[in-house]
């Protein structure tokens, strides 16, 4: 059992890092544009242009696209699909719609008002708790996922010559792919 919970742990660990790398790899452009304006003795306006804002909106995205993956890994977690999408109308509201919208506001005028400097920071710190949220909730659920399908596998499985379930070999079920009725032509 203890082996098992070190492999939990290394893999949690791993995600956790990879996590990260995926945060700064989105990040380090910005940092370059930060540091170039600090050099330039203009950091206060970085604050006041869209940077932060379309950092937040590629974080938001990201996030979006792993609710969906762990949406649609495993069809036995019909039970979590309100909450994953909660998470997803979430990310729309509360980042992306925002960031697109100051996106769009600092782009179109010449005079920007003082409290984007705050609310893009504080958009930026959002997008990235979700995307970790969402690295970890699709990470849980396709752990989840697969225990309980595994387990519900092994409860009509064959033993081997111990007595243990035998391992079984991954199948998969084949995409389903409507057929096209009619007489569709191209």
């Amino acid at each position: 059992m203890s082996e098992n919970l070190q492999q939990s742990e290394q893999h949690s660990l791993s995600m956790m890092y990879g996590t990260y790398a995926d945060i700064l790899f989105v990040l380090f452009p910005f940092l370059v544009i930060s540091m170039q304006r600090l050099w330039d003795g203009q950091l206060y306006e970085t604050l006041l242009r869209p940077d932060l804002s379309i950092a937040a909106a590629i974080l938001a995205g990201l996030a979006i696209g792993k609710f969906v993956l762990g949406l649609v890994s495993n069809r036995d977690l019909g039970r979590f699909k309100e909450r994953i999408v909660f998470f997803i109308a979430l990310t729309l509201f509360v980042v992306l719609g925002p960031a697109i919208i100051l996106m769009l506001s600092i782009a179109g005028h010449r005079e920007v008002p003082g409290f984007v400097a705050f609310v893009q920071p504080i958009l930026l710190i959002i997008a990235i708790s979700l995307y970790t949220t969402a690295v970890s909730i699709s990470n849980i659920l396709t752990r989840s996922g697969g225990v309980s399908a595994s387990s519900s596998r092994t409860a009509g499985a064959r033993l081997d010559e111990t007595g243990e379930p035998a391992p079984a070999t991954a199948q998969h079920e084949p995409l389903a792919i409507p057929r096209r009725t009619g007489g569709d032509s191209l």
